[in-house]
């Protein structure tokens, strides 16, 4: 095993960020690929140790070829055992694979922010949760019925905020890999997102970020423990 990472990002800028420096804190290494600018994805993941795929702003809905080809890609990868992770439109996308839906609000409401979750009696015995997680989404993700997929988080506004498909995928609808620079980034670029129905100010961003990013790290440290572990400790 080559203790590598699939690493799959929607945007020419994007990072894996801290997420991807866990991971090579870890002992691994990443293989970052873009397929919307025609990186190929591997037919098989022999060769990595586990995949992650990453957010972006389109939607799972999107007629756009790569958006199909990664939600069937998903499919074939949560068959092998090998750990998945979604994270955002990755989980949206790992929910399409499964059957499920991705949907707007009724009301058309968004989390932009930090927003409350509540863990599951399957997540509570899985790990312990943070109390509110960072969100950036419009739509949310609704599992099928006729599958083993579980919920493992769950919120007010979009009921899906974290499953687990057989004991190595997991997607979830938050974002643990925001560093305060991506922060930055996202609100200043993004800053109309933060004028749409529910979504938080600007100021609320960064004040919550300091009242609830560092549970947020080290769930994520112990969510990959969970996850993938060490390189050449599996």
């Amino acid at each position: 095993m080559s203790n590598k990472v699939l690493i799959v990002l929607h945007q020419e800028t994007s990072t894996p960020g801290r997420v991807g420096m866990q991971l090579i804190e870890r002992g691994f290494s990443l293989d970052i690929r873009r397929p919307r600018f025609g990186d190929p994805l591997p037919g098989h993941l022999d060769d990595f140790e586990g995949a992650i795929v990453f957010g972006g702003p389109m939607s799972a809905n999107d007629s756009d070829a790569f958006v199909q080809r990664e939600i069937d890609w998903l499919g074939m990868a949560m068959q092998t055992g090998r750990p998945v992770f979604g994270i955002c439109l990755g989980a949206q996308m790992m929910v399409k694979a499964l059957g499920g839906t991705v949907r707007a609000h009724k009301d058309a409401l968004v989390e932009v922010g930090y927003y409350p979750v509540e863990a599951t009696t399957a997540g509570q015995n899985l790990m312990t949760w943070p109390s509110k997680f960072y969100q950036w989404h419009r739509e949310g993700m609704y599992l099928p019925d006729n599958t083993d997929a579980e919920l493992l988080v769950s919120g007010k506004t979009y009921p899906c905020q974290a499953f687990r498909v057989g004991k190595a995928a997991y997607g979830i609808q938050f974002h643990p890999e925001l560093t305060l620079a991506m922060m930055y980034r996202w609100t200043t670029k993004a800053a109309p997102r933060m004028k749409l129905p529910g979504a938080k100010s600007r100021s609320d961003h960064f004040r919550g970020r300091a009242l609830f990013d560092p549970a947020v790290k080290t769930w994520l440290s112990d969510f990959l423990d969970l996850w993938i572990g060490r390189a050449n400790q599996n």
